[in-house]
């Protein structure tokens, strides 16, 4: 009974061994992936304000991505969103500063400041689309995060929707490729 046991264990770790690799293959290739298309926005998620009011280098990153776009002539506007982290910033204002001090026009940059997490975001996206006039969206986030953005928005019925990530790589990513197995399936 035992060796039944074990064997159907083994089985069961290694079917889910090679789901997470699968997984973690698909979403790395659709992170990095630009399909190179226009947007009417981008929407760009926030990350870690440092707690001298810095931004941490992977938002710094994320919000060039954004410009890039901008300067591109792909997108039209920029929503920036996150929360309010623990140093006590508002990410939201503080990634709208970085944009305006590189050039973003005021009135082309939208702030939610209640994107406490990647659902928010999108929550939040969605429902200033009257407002915003958007029919199209570029998610930028990090290679890891992008697909589970996008299939956010897809599950709320949007989509038309696109992703690129900054060329930044660390070895905390790992850790997040990891997170991002669960977080799809339950989020």
């Amino acid at each position: 009974m035992s060796k039944i046991i074990f064997k159907t264990v083994k089985f069961l770790f290694f079917i889910i061994l090679l789901w997470f690799t699968a997984h973690s293959l698909f979403i790395i290739i659709d992170g990095v992936s630009d399909s190179g298309k226009k947007a009417d926005l981008a929407v760009i998620l926030g990350n870690k304000v440092n707690e001298d009011g810095t931004l941490s280098e992977r938002l710094e990153k994320r919000l060039e991505t954004g410009i890039k776009l901008y300067k591109d002539h792909r997108i039209k506007k920029i929503l920036v969103s996150g929360g309010l982290g623990k140093e006590g910033f508002y990410e939201g204002d503080k990634m709208k500063d970085f944009l305006l001090k590189n050039g973003i026009p005021d009135s082309l940059i939208f702030v939610d400041n209640k994107g406490n997490n990647t659902r928010m975001t999108v929550e939040n996206t969605l429902e200033l689309r009257n407002r915003l006039h958007f029919n199209s969206v570029i998610v930028v986030s990090q290679y890891f995060h992008v697909t589970r953005t996008k299939k956010l928005f897809k599950d709320k019925g949007f989509q038309n929707v696109e992703s690129v990530s900054p060329d930044y790589f660390e070895w905390r990513d790992l850790y997040s490729i990891i997170r991002e197995f669960p977080a799809y399936y339950i989020q």
